[in-house]
């Protein structure tokens, strides 16, 4: 079902992001069948991350399966998501899901809209080879 072959995983979830979709997908419709995740152009800085509910997943999508919960990733989004952890934070101000991605080269003042570069494949494939 995933459309891009990789040895690793685009994206990782943390307990906090993996309980957040949880509840999210309890309250939603019985067809929904998880989130996707991708970018838009937005923004003063160029990028926003979009989340969305997934009724029928697109067979192109990469598909991150964590903890009972699943996370499609937008085929267009993945070289900027390489390596990404989704996480949901709860602060005094707001709450939501926050990436945490290498790729990020800066970001607006308000935290809206983000400056995002294509993954470094080789380095990538030389962070993993050193790790096995």
């Amino acid at each position: 079902m995933t459309g891009l072959k990789m040895p690793f995983q685009v994206m990782s979830l943390t307990d906090a992001a993996v309980e957040r979709i949880q509840a999210l997908l309890a309250s939603a419709d019985p067809d929904v069948q998880g989130l996707r995740v991708g970018l838009k152009n937005a923004g003063c800085a160029g990028m926003e991350y979009t989340v969305d509910y997934v009724r029928d997943p697109d067979p192109k999508d990469d598909v991150v399966s964590e903890k009972g919960v699943t996370v499609y990733v937008d085929p267009k989004a993945v070289l900027f998501m390489l390596g990404t952890q989704m996480d949901y934070e709860v602060t005094k101000l707001r709450s939501g899901f926050v990436f945490n991605n290498p790729n990020q080269t800066g970001a607006c003042g308000c935290g809206e809209s983000v400056s995002l570069q294509a993954a470094d494949l080789e380095a990538l494939a030389k962070e993993q080879a050193a790790q096995q």
